[in-house]
């Protein structure tokens, strides 16, 4: 890891992970507000981005494997940091504050209403192949979904 002067370790390599397969950071309060109205249609992965190594390592890859592997991908892909971009988070937990908060985490949106969440127990242990797996059956169930109702 890096340190800078008076900062904490460089994540940007963690943030790159996301943003080079296409999801978007939200990094302020005004972003996720942003999304959640203009992405209210259609289906949307928020990926709740974390520093921890134990999870996080594997829930990055995980999206790129399920994104990768699936035909049913979702309309749009949004991200927060948790740890990072503290007030950005707390601003996207409350589109979904049923759930406990989580981090690393999944949650996925169809028409602005959560459908699903992938807490950090589900990713916490498994191997990045597993948590693409999970992700890849929340978006084909929800997808197929959208597809049925327009066919």
């Amino acid at each position: 890891m890096q340190f800078g002067l008076g900062t904490g370790p460089d994540v940007s390599w963690m943030r790159e992970e996301l943003t080079d397969l296409g999801v978007e950071e939200l990094k302020t309060v005004e972003d996720v507000d942003r999304a959640m109205k203009e992405y209210n249609e259609g289906t949307m992965l928020m990926v709740i981005n974390s520093v921890c190594g134990c999870a996080a390592g594997n829930a990055r890859p995980g999206v790129k494997i399920a994104l990768e592997e699936s035909e049913d991908t979702p309309d749009h892909m949004v991200t927060v940091f948790a740890g990072q971009d503290n007030e950005a988070t707390a601003r996207a937990r409350e589109y979904f504050s049923e759930y406990p908060p989580s981090s690393p985490a999944f949650a996925y949106f169809q028409d602005g209403e959560i459908k699903a969440m992938i807490p950090r127990h589900r990713i916490e242990g498994r191997t990045k192949q597993e948590v693409a797996s999970d992700l890849k059956m929340v978006f084909e169930a929800f997808n197929g979904e959208k597809e049925a109702e327009e066919g």
